[in-house]
């Protein structure tokens, strides 16, 4: 007995009733038992290290610039070469993962926290709320995301802050459709009416009970939406509306060495490879999600 007193201390510490550790054990048992999650996560651990600690790996500045070393092939020196400029494109690669974490990171926060709510509220309230909220969500849904997010660039300008916000308003209303069709599902079940039955506000019910039940669909989508996001912002900056020279954003690095493709191709190859990485660790991360908070599953085990 003496020896199992610690345990029950820290899950009390931990605020976490048997159930909830039931829980979570079996979402962290079918986590690792899922190929595609394991490397999603991986890749997305790894993208984040790098990131946190891009001025101790990248071994010159990103705007370190050396005329006599231009379109320099990879060696040992410069790992992936260097560009027209002479600036180390390994460097620039691993200092531009911050600005695509950033981004990508910042302008799905903003979409979960405000998609999120939308559509939790839009799903249990139902009627006349439901169809406003909806409809305006459908018509920001109506525009092509890239074009959407131009066009608010245009308005507000080429900085990354404003590359999150437009990009937090384009995936906004995909957030806020899942987040409506979980809390649909969850309004009719025993435990709303419970809520109801004993007399709590409407606020209560959504923020309290609603609200985390629906979170598993919400976690996945947003996860994928991170992937889209950091392409998005590729995207922009290769147009000029994202980060500005000399900063190492991925797309405009791509935009650089596009004029380089027959002399010097690892000035393209290399961010593309970043880019592309990226984007395949967040879907495989969000589809591994999906399987294994997927009830459907749960159920056949």
């Amino acid at each position: 007995m003496a020896a199992e007193q610690p345990t029950g201390e820290a899950d009390a510490r931990f605020g976490l009733t048997e159930s909830q550790r039931d829980r979570l054990a079996s979402f962290a048992r079918k986590f690792r038992r899922n190929t595609k999650a394991m490397i999603g996560l991986t890749i997305v651990l790894t993208l984040i290290i790098v990131a946190a600690f891009a001025p101790l790996i990248a071994p010159y500045e990103y705007d370190a610039t050396s005329i006599e070393d231009r379109t320099e092939a990879p060696s040992v020196e410069h790992p992936f070469g260097t560009d027209d400029l002479g600036r180390d494109i390994f460097s620039r690669v691993v200092l531009g993962s911050r600005i695509s974490l950033y981004v990508g990171f910042g302008a799905i926060s903003v979409a979960l926290a405000v998609g999120a709510v939308i559509g939790v509220v839009a799903g249990y309230a139902g009627g006349l709320t439901d169809e406003v909220l909806m409809r305006v969500m459908d018509a920001a849904m109506a525009f092509p995301p890239v074009l959407l997010a131009l066009t608010l660039l245009v308005v507000l300008g080429p900085e990354l802050v404003n590359v999150i916000i437009a990009l937090a308003f384009v995936y906004t209303p995909y957030i806020a459709r899942v987040s409506r069709s979980a809390a649909l599902a969850e309004r009719n079940e025993a435990y709303v009416e419970s809520a109801v039955a004993r007399g709590e506000s409407d606020t209560r019910i959504v923020f309290s009970e609603v609200f985390p039940n629906c979170m598993a669909p919400i976690l996945v989508q947003g996860s994928l939406n991170v992937s889209f996001a950091i392409l998005a912002e590729a995207s922009l900056s290769f147009l000029g509306l994202g980060a500005q020279p000399p900063r190492p954003s991925w797309g405009l690095m791509i935009n650089t060495g596009r004029g380089f493709m027959e002399t010097a191709p690892w000035m393209l190859l290399f961010p593309a490879l970043a880019i592309g990485i990226a984007v395949v660790g967040f879907n495989m991360l969000g589809d591994g999600l999906r399987d294994v908070l997927d009830p459907k599953v749960e159920a056949i085990e």
